[in-house]
């Protein structure tokens, strides 16, 4: 349960410094540049604590695969970014890897 926490946070941390990245503006803004790597750091970190659990190819696809669904999200709804039929599509794709590479190791 605890490597679930530790990758649920790595998720969490990971697409928040996504976002900073963002508001960076190519580092030109200090706060969010400095936020940036301070929250992917407690990424890696706590991407590193899931790994004692959890099989690399299972943990790293789910940390980029629902990351990557987040951050779809955070940039339609804080960046207006465009949300079309093949984004939402492709989004639903990667989830269903995600899902599938994770049955795939019902030991876990």
């Amino acid at each position: 349960m605890l490597s679930w926490i530790y990758l649920i946070g790595a998720i969490v941390f990971e697409v928040a410094g996504t976002t900073m990245m963002k508001l960076s503006e190519g580092f030109t803004k200090t706060v969010p540049s400095i936020a940036m790597f301070v929250l992917y750091l407690l990424s890696l970190a706590a991407l590193t604590m899931a790994l004692k659990k959890f099989d690399v190819s299972m943990a790293y696809a789910v940390w980029s695969g629902v990351g990557t669904a987040l951050i779809t999200i955070v940039g339609f709804y804080f960046f207006k970014e465009p949300m079309g039929v093949l984004k939402i599509l492709s989004i639903v794709l990667i989830i269903m890897g995600v899902v599938g590479l994770h049955l795939s190791g019902e030991g876990q």
